[in-house]
């Protein structure tokens, strides 16, 4: 089963193709998946200057380069477009302009030569993108952190999520990218920030940790954020030891927050896997802290591949493979979405 994967959600332009095991109907563990390419063009020259992005910029770039990473993609994988079972696109939630560009190409194609076409959850793929690599079977406990997400579900399938707690205001990714934009330490921030803590002291700064034992599994980041910044506005930006010091500190109070709404997570759905995805899962510290809670209770923590935590196609086709087995296919009268929950019936929350 042969499914090309685009992904223009918003800065990264992203094709893939992805093969996956053959056969329909449900897989609570199906063979992993092979990535037979990943195409991946970043717009970070384009918006590095303006320290976040621009969402027009980002849609004019997307128009751009898609035709040419779909070439990419296909040549790579060594197969045509009439070899491929299907053709996926991130249908939403994202920048709206580059979701157009992804879904109306993905559409094109699908017409003309006569795929099936599959609008993918843009957070659907970071939560299935485990089982491209990995066995791991339904239901699990996900932990969804990204620039733009941080959320906490149960996974019992495709297009089956129930929301446990999402945060009341930022996300942590954001969160990190406020961070080094104050350190001017550049942009993405996760990364910048993760590499300035390295040798830093974690207990230097007492930094607020919101909703912190209290019930539920809801977050908060403003607070944190707001006490960076007050923190960061009395530093001496040339003292590359305050710097480390912060970042650290700030890194540690993120892990904090997060092993205490996994402990509540797990206590409220026991399970015996946690799998933490999204550009954020990336960062080898939290990771760790998220491997000592999921111990605690039993279970065992598992993460897509650092390169597949940040947005990408090879997550999108294989959401297509994972719905295609289960005849899942959209028309093409399919509308782009700019918000689109996981779990519709938290909907109205957003």
């Amino acid at each position: 089963m042969l499914v090309l994967g685009i992904e223009t959600s918003c800065d990264e332009t992203a094709v893939a193709v992805v093969e996956g095991p053959p056969g329909t109907g449900p897989a609570a563990m199906p063979p992993v998946g092979r990535i037979l390419s990943n195409t991946i063009y970043s717009q970070l020259t384009e918006h590095r200057r303006f320290g976040g992005v621009v969402p027009e910029i980002a849609a004019r770039a997307h128009l751009e380069r898609i035709d040419g990473l779909i070439e990419q993609a296909m040549a790579e994988a060594g197969v045509g477009l009439a070899d491929l079972d299907g053709i996926a696109a991130t249908g939403g939630p994202g920048l709206i302009g580059g979701v157009m560009v992804g879904v109306m190409t993905g559409k094109a194609l699908a017409f003309a030569h006569e795929k099936p076409f599959l609008a993918i959850n843009h957070l659907e793929g970071h939560a299935l993108s485990v089982r491209l690599t990995e066995p791991v079977a339904f239901p699990y406990l996900l932990l969804l952190v990204s620039g733009g997400h941080c959320q906490l579900l149960t996974v019992r399938g495709p297009g089956d999520f129930t929301r446990l707690g999402t945060t009341i205001d930022d996300a942590a990714g954001e969160c990190f990218d406020k961070t080094a934009k104050l350190l001017g330490l550049g942009f993405p921030g996760g990364p910048a920030v993760e590499k300035a803590a390295v040798g830093g002291d974690p207990r230097r700064f007492a930094l607020p940790r919101p909703m912190w034992r209290k019930p539920g599994c809801d977050f908060s980041f403003s607070g944190l954020k707001t006490a960076v910044r007050q923190t960061a506005e009395k530093l001496d930006p040339n003292d590359a030891t305050a710097v480390a010091d912060l970042c650290a500190s700030f890194q540690r109070t993120v892990g904090d927050v997060f092993v205490d709404r996994c402990t509540n997570a797990l206590a409220l759905a026991p399970m015996p896997t946690l799998v933490v995805a999204g550009g954020v899962a990336a960062n080898a510290y939290l990771r760790g802290r998220l491997e000592e809670v999921a111990a605690a209770h039993g279970a065992q923590l598992v993460a897509p591949p650092v390169r597949l935590c940040t947005d990408n196609g090879a997550m999108i086709a294989w959401a297509g493979v994972e719905r295609l087995r289960l005849g899942r296919i959209d028309g093409l009268d399919f509308r782009p979405r700019p918000r689109w929950p996981l779990d519709p019936s938290t909907a109205h929350r957003l």
